[in-house]
């Protein structure tokens, strides 16, 4: 595994986290734009077995997100179009609304494999349409943690998987 000052890594030494949510949500997956020293990226790889997808159907309102698919093979929801896609193709999400709305799901036999490229906000609104939720993020500069808030408008906090299909 790389330091934090090495800007060469290898995906095949990367230490990923597996969890589980309900019956849709499952991943294999890491973020390490800062074992390459980068502060303005965030770089994830992902594991996302078949019938499977890493995060509901959200749309970001301020950060950029591109994803290359390397191997495998999926249905790219984006917007209201559900959009075939393969190993080599990459996948745009830019900030918007819910016409930029997106979720990766594995449709096909094997692991998808893909990297999640984006960049990192200082702050940052996330909506989820499926279930009607929001979530606000910040990341204070030096701070070692994030605020993160979900709720619906008219609701107190809520958990993040509340009211997801397959949660």
């Amino acid at each position: 595994m790389a330091d934090q000052t090495n800007p060469v890594i290898s995906l095949g030494g990367l230490k990923l986290d597996q969890w589980e949510q309900g019956t849709l949500y499952k991943s294999a997956d890491t973020s390490f734009g800062a074992l390459l020293g980068l502060r303005g990226l965030g770089i994830s790889y992902n594991e996302v077995p078949p019938g499977k997808s890493s995060c509901p159907f959200h749309n970001h309102h301020v950060e950029d997100e591109l994803f290359v698919v390397l191997e495998g093979e999926g249905t790219y929801r984006f917007g209201e179009a559900h959009l075939p896609f393969k190993a080599g193709d990459v996948l745009g999400a830019p900030a918007g609304g819910k016409d930029t709305a997106h979720q990766i799901i594995n449709t096909g036999p094997v692991p998808l494999k893909y990297l999640g490229v984006a960049n990192n906000a200082a702050t940052e609104v996330c909506e989820y349409p499926d279930s009607g939720k929001f979530q606000v993020t910040s990341r204070p500069a030096g701070a070692a943690n994030r605020l993160r808030h979900c709720g619906r408008e008219g609701q107190n906090h809520l958990d993040y998987w509340d009211g997801e299909p397959g949660a």
